[in-house]
């Protein structure tokens, strides 16, 4: 069965950092383009990041770039989300999800196919 599992999330203080995880289970990412998204209470879930099948295209949410870092580990079938300078507005259930998708990567939610359950990140002194 085709499993995407996020983990890594918590509390964290404002500047404070976080890795998430993305881990599949049942199928290869080797031929999928992985993308980050985040869904705050009240708003719509929105793409934070995303990296093409080889890692060597990177996308972010302006909100995000230079403090988010996105890589992936193909021989672990796991992808990362690394997030520095963490602060209150990036509080959400951040989700990962897969596409097949060769040599580019999007930041849509309506261009992928499969989703995991969700980490909560939450930033608060």
């Amino acid at each position: 069965q085709l499993q995407l599992v996020e983990s890594g999330g918590g509390l964290v203080q404002p500047g404070g950092s976080l890795r998430l995880s993305c881990a599949a289970s049942g199928f290869t990412l080797d031929y999928y383009a992985i993308g980050w998204f985040r869904q705050a209470p009240g708003k719509e879930r929105e793409g934070v990041s995303c990296i093409s099948d080889s890692g060597a295209i990177t996308n972010y949410a302006d909100s995000v770039k230079g403090r988010f870092t996105i890589s992936r580990d193909n021989a672990k079938n796991t992808v990362y989300l690394q997030m520095n300078s963490l602060k209150p507005e990036d509080t959400a259930v951040y989700y990962c999800a897969a596409e097949v998708r060769i040599n580019s990567c999007l930041t849509s939610v309506d261009d992928y196919d499969y989703w995991g359950q969700g980490t909560q990140v939450t930033v608060s002194s």
